[in-house]
């Protein structure tokens, strides 16, 4: 019987600890949707690299879509032509899965990694962390991304590149609200 009584007190303690979680991923993904408009800011790269040029600056558009379910995330270069043919211009979803804050990366590389969050408490700051990836890593991919949410106008990124070799590239956006 006491057996019995411990192996119930484990289970409830197994489903508050999950639901405390499921609260947690989607506190942030709602905060995450307070993102929703049009971002600009300078890009460091570390280590620099020739073909990308630090400090230049980038735009980021984000909408929410799918009656609230989804996060989309477009990345392109200030002033670029819109034209995803003949520039990078990866774009990322985010949605809640079974409780999880997952991530899919339409990579430039050709891929698309997934990665799942790990919530802040206060959903203020993002992290995820890689899970698995659809199509070829020949030409590298993503493997991590922070999101912090500074104020409504403000917030910045971290994404981290792994190329051929496993050379990490970091790339961090910080990001003002330009509408």
């Amino acid at each position: 019987m006491k057996s019995l009584r411990f192996l119930l007190c484990l289970v409830v303690m197994s489903l508050a600890t999950a639901a405390v979680a499921q609260s947690d991923a989607q506190k942030s993904f709602d905060e995450l949707k307070t993102l929703a408009g049009k971002w600009e800011g300078p890009v460091k790269v570390v280590p620099r690299m020739p073909e990308m040029e630090t400090g230049k600056p980038t735009q980021v558009t984000m909408r929410v879509t799918s009656r609230g379910n989804a996060l989309v995330h477009e990345m392109l270069e200030a002033g670029a032509v819109d034209d995803p043919t003949k520039v990078d211009h990866p774009v990322t979803m985010l949605y809640m899965d079974e409780g999880r804050l997952l991530l899919t990366h339409y990579c430039d590389a050709g891929n698309r990694p997934r990665m799942v969050a790990k919530p802040s408490p206060d959903g203020k700051t993002v992290e995820f962390d890689f899970l698995d990836i659809a199509g070829s890593t020949k030409y590298g991919h993503m493997q991590h991304a922070v999101f912090t949410v500074i104020d409504a106008n403000h917030h910045t990124e971290d994404w981290t590149f792994i190329m051929p070799g496993d050379k990490p590239i970091h790339a961090h956006m910080d990001l003002q609200r330009i509408r």
